[in-house]
C-alpha cells in the first residue's frame, strides 16, 4: 500500500528533508531511489535499472550502461514531509559528481549490499559525507541475495567506517526466505506478502521474541553507552541478576529511545541500520519512516557560513533572511540551461534578479523548477531549506554562490578534483573543429572535474578527466548531442614531480634596469622533501598539501608583502618541474634570507624571483618522477584467481591480500594506474565474463626507471 500526503507548495522548514542516497557500484541505491518514489505516489509505476525504465537515471548512456553517472534531484512527499533527493554516482570516477551533491545535503541514506558489506567506494563516499559532516543511516539491501548475512554487513560498517552502528531491525527469514523485519524500536513484526507491495503488522513471531527481546537489549546498551539521558534511564530501571529487563519489558521507553537515536544520527555520534530488499519492495516503508524520524531538517543544520567583505559570516535558514543559495550542477538541455540550487537563506521568486557572487555578474531567473530528474514541475518561488533547478542564469557554473545583490555573501564551493587522466581529441572533419571546441566548453562548464586544453607541442586538443569511464562518457556524450564524429587518442596519466634530495641556500638575485624605475630582489631559499605521508593523500594531489612555504628571515630584512609574493612566485614555479614539465608536489621551501633596494624592490620583482630561484633549485635538486596509483579490488572465481595474480604482478601490482567464500575471491592491490587501461577487457577474458573490479585514488608513487611522462609500456 501507498502512502503519501501530497502537501502544499510551502512546507514548514522542519518538515523538509535534503538526503542523498550513496553507495557503491551496484549495491541497489538507484532500486532504492525507484522505490521510494513509488511509495511516496512520485511514480506510478515501480522503475527498473535492467530496463532502463528509472526515473533518476534518465540519461541514455546511464540506461545503456546500468549504472548511475549524473546526479539526479527529485522531490517527494511522505508522511506530511517534502523530501527533496539526490541520487549520487557509485563509480569512483564519478566521486567529484557526489562531493558536489554532498555540499548541499542535510543527510544521507547508505546502502550497503547485505553479502559484500563496506566496499571500496562505499568507504570513499563515506570518507566525502565524513568531511561535510552529513549525518546517515544506513541500509542494509540485498537481504533476499543467497549469503546476504545482517550481522557481518553490520561488522563490516563498524570495523572499516570506524562508526557505531545502531542496528533497529531483525530481518525474518534469510536469503530467498526473507520475508519482513522486526522492528526493535517499537516490539513489532512487518511482513510482506509475496508478490505484494504491502505489509501487515503484527506481533513479533514466538520463534523470534527470544532473539527480538536480546537484540533489542543490545540496541538500548549501546544507545545509553553514547546519550547521556538514554543512560539515566536506562540505568534507573531495576536490575535483577545483571539483567536490565527482568520482567522482559525494554529498558528504554520508546519514546526516549527514538529522540535517542533521532540525537545520535544527528550529531554523527551513531548510524541507524535498517535492512530489507528494495528490488523486492521489502523495508522500504520503514527506511522511509527512518527518513523523517532520524535526518535533520534545514533548521537542524548549522547556519551556512560564508564571507562578506573579507569578513565570516552566518545566514540562518529562514525563509525571512537576505536570498543565498549554492549552484551544485548544470545541465544542458534541449530547451535551455539549467542551474540547480540549493536554497541556504531567504526567499526568490520568478524575476527576480540575483548576483553571482564570484563572477560579479547579475542574472535574471527566469523560471523555478520543482525537480524531478528529467521532467520537472514549474512553481512560483523557492525558499530557505528548498533544492530546486532554475531557468534563467547564463553563466553560472557548479560552486557558484547566487544572492540577493543587496547582500552578497559567498559561500565556499565545493573542492575540485584533480584529473588524473587524459585523452587527445579531435574532430574528424576539419569543418567541425569549432562545433568540437564550443562542445568541450559547455562540458567542462557542467563538470569541473573535466579539463581541456591545447597541447603546446603538437596543437592537439587535450581533455583530462578522473578516469577512462569519466572520458569515454565525456566524450560519447558529445557524439550523441551534437552528431559528431570524433577520434580519441591512447589515454595518458597526469604524472607529477618531487624532489628527493632537496639544496640549502639556494641564491637568486633579479636585477632589472631598462631607463625608469628598476626592478631589484634578492633571495635565498632552501628546498626539500614534504615528507607528509603518502604523495597526493591529505589535499588533493598538488593541492596545498603537497606544498609548504615558510620564512625564517629576521630583522625586517624582507618586508611580509615581499614574504607572501616570493610564496606566489614559488607556485608559480610548481606548475612545470624539470624532468618533463609535469606539476611539482611534496616540497616545502623556506626562505632564509633576502635584500631589498629602498627604489626598486617591488612585490612583482620579489614574485619573479621566487619564480627563478625555486626553478634554478629544482634544477639542482634530485627529483623523481612520480605515477598515481590506485588500490584495486578484483572480485573473481576461485579457479581464476592465480591468472589475476599472474596479471596484475605483471602490470607492476602490489597485491595485499586475498580473501574467498563461497567459491569467489575477493582480492586487493595496489596498481599503476597507467597499467590499467584495458584491464576490463583483459578481465573479462581471463575469468569467462565473470570477474569485475572497482577502484580508487591511493595517491603517487615513484614510476619507473625510463619513464618520461608517457604512459609507461610493459
Amino acid at each position: 500500500m501507498r502512502t503519501h500526503l501530497q502537501l502544499p507548495p510551502t512546507t514548514p522548514l522542519d518538515r523538509v528533508r535534503n538526503l542523498g542516497i550513496l553507495a557503491h557500484v551496484d549495491a541497489g541505491k538507484t532500486t532504492v531511489t525507484e522505490r521510494m518514489l513509488y511509495l511516496t505516489g512520485a511514480t506510478h509505476k515501480r522503475g527498473e535499472v535492467h530496463d532502463g525504465t528509472t526515473v533518476t537515471d534518465f540519461d541514455p548512456q546511464e540506461r545503456d550502461r546500468g549504472i548511475t553517472i549524473f546526479a539526479a534531484a527529485v522531490s517527494c512527499d511522505w508522511d506530511g514531509h517534502r523530501i527533496n533527493l539526490i541520487d549520487t554516482p557509485g563509480h569512483v570516477d564519478f566521486s567529484d559528481e557526489v562531493e558536489r551533491s554532498l555540499r548541499v545535503l542535510d543527510g544521507a541514506v547508505a546502502v550497503f549490499d547485505a553479502v559484500a558489506g563496506v566496499e571500496p567506494q562505499s568507504e570513499t563516499v563515506w570518507r566525502q559525507a565524513d568531511r561535510h559532516r552529513v549525518p546517515r543511516i544506513a541500509f542494509v539491501n540485498k537481504m533476499d541475495r543467497a549469503g546476504a548475512d545482517l550481522d557481518t554487513a553490520v561488522a563490516s560498517i563498524r570495523d572499516r567506517l570506524h562508526t557505531a552502528p545502531l542496528v533497529v531491525q531483525l530481518p525474518i527469514g534469510q536469503e530467498d526466505g526473507f520475508t519482513g523485519v522486526v522492528d526493535l524500536v517499537r516490539m513489532r513484526a512487518l511482513i510482506w506478502a509475496a508478490g505484494h507491495d504491502t505489509f501487515t503488522d503484527v506481533p513479533v513471531p514466538q520463534a523470534l521474541r527470544e532473539e527480538a527481546r536480546r537484540r533489542r537489549r543490545a540496541l538500548e546498551e549501546a544507545v545509553a553507552e553514547l546519550h547521556p539521558r538514554a543512560l539515566e534511564e536506562f540505568c534507573a530501571r531495576p536490575a535483577s541478576d545483571g539483567s536490565r529487563d527482568p520482567d522482559g519489558s525494554p529498558a528504554l521507553g520508546e519514546r526516549t529511545l527514538t529522540a535517542a537515536l533521532r540525537d545520535l544520527t544527528r550529531s554523527g555520534d551513531g548510524v541507524v541500520v535498517l535492512c530489507g530488499s528494495a528490488y523486492r519492495d521489502r523495508g522500504m516503508e520503514p527506511l522511509l519512516d527512518a527518513v523523517v524520524s532520524y535526518l535533520p531538517s534545514p533548521l537542524d543544520a548549522p547556519p551556512v557560513r560564508g564571507t562578506e567583505d573579507g569578513e565570516e559570516r552566518e545566514r540562518a535558514a529562514d525563509p525571512e533572511a537576505p536570498f543565498a543559495a549554492l549552484a551544485f550542477k548544470v545541465h544542458s538541455t534541449a530547451t535551455g540551461r539549467l542551474t540547480y540550487l540549493r536554497v541556504y537563506s531567504g526567499t526568490i521568486e520568478k524575476g527576480d534578479v540575483v548576483l553571482d557572487v564570484a563572477a560579479r555578474r547579475t542574472e535574471r531567473i527566469g523560471r523555478i523548477l520543482r525537480v524531478r530528474a528529467d521532467r520537472n514541475t514549474e512553481v512560483d518561488r523557492a525558499r530557505a531549506g528548498d533544492i530546486v533547478a532554475v531557468v534563467g542564469p547564463k553563466t553560472a557554473r557548479p560552486g557558484a554562490t547566487l544572492c540577493v545583490p543587496s547582500a552578497p555573501l559567498l559561500l565556499e564551493p565545493p573542492a575540485a578534483a584533480t584529473p588524473v587522466v587524459s585523452v587527445a581529441v579531435e574532430a574528424r572533419r576539419s569543418l567541425d573543429s569549432d562545433r568540437l571546441a564550443s562542445a568541450l566548453a559547455r562540458l567542462v562548464e557542467e563538470d569541473p572535474s573535466l579539463a581541456v586544453r591545447t597541447d603546446p607541442e603538437t596543437g592537439q586538443t587535450v581533455l583530462s578527466g578522473m578516469g577512462e569511464l569519466h572520458l569515454e562518457v565525456a566524450v560519447e556524450k558529445i557524439r550523441r548531442a551534437q552528431g559528431l564524429d570524433i577520434g580519441v587518442g591512447r589515454p595518458q596519466v597526469a604524472y607529477r614531480e618531487t624532489v628527493v634530495r632537496g639544496v640549502s641556500g639556494h641564491i637568486h638575485r633579479h636585477v632589472k634596469q631598462d631607463g625608469g624605475a628598476g626592478q631589484f630582489a634578492h633571495v635565498v631559499i632552501d628546498v626539500e622533501p614534504l615528507g607528509v605521508g603518502p604523495l597526493g593523500t591529505g589535499a588533493a594531489m598538488g593541492g596545498d598539501g603537497e606544498f609548504a612555504f615558510s620564512s625564517t628571515v629576521t630583522g625586517g630584512r624582507v618586508p611580509q608583502e615581499y614574504v607572501r609574493a616570493v610564496e606566489a612566485g614559488c607556485r608559480d614555479a610548481l606548475a612545470e618541474g624539470p624532468l618533463g614539465g609535469h606539476p611539482v608536489t611534496g616540497v616545502r621551501v623556506t626562505l632564509t634570507d633576502g635584500a631589498t633596494h629602498s627604489k626598486d624592490s617591488s612585490e612583482m620583482a620579489f614574485r619573479t624571483a621566487g619564480r627563478s630561484a625555486l626553478r634554478e633549485a629544482l634544477r639542482a635538486s634530485a627529483m623523481t618522477l612520480l605515477e598515481p596509483v590506485v588500490e584495486i579490488t578484483v572480485t573473481v572465481p576461485d579457479s581464476a584467481v592465480g591468472g589475476v595474480l599472474g596479471d596484475l604482478a605483471a602490470r607492476r601490482g602490489r597485491v595485499h591480500g586475498s580473501t574467498s567464500r563461497a567459491g569467489t575471491a575477493v582480492i586487493t592491490a595496489t596498481v599503476p594506474l597507467a597499467e590499467l587501461f584495458g584491464y576490463a577487457s583483459r578481465l573479462r577474458g581471463r575469468t569467462q565474463g565473470r570477474g569485475t573490479f572497482t577502484t580508487r585514488p591511493a595517491g603517487y608513487a615513484p614510476a619507473p626507471a625510463g619513464a618520461t611522462g608517457g604512459t609507461p609500456t610493459r
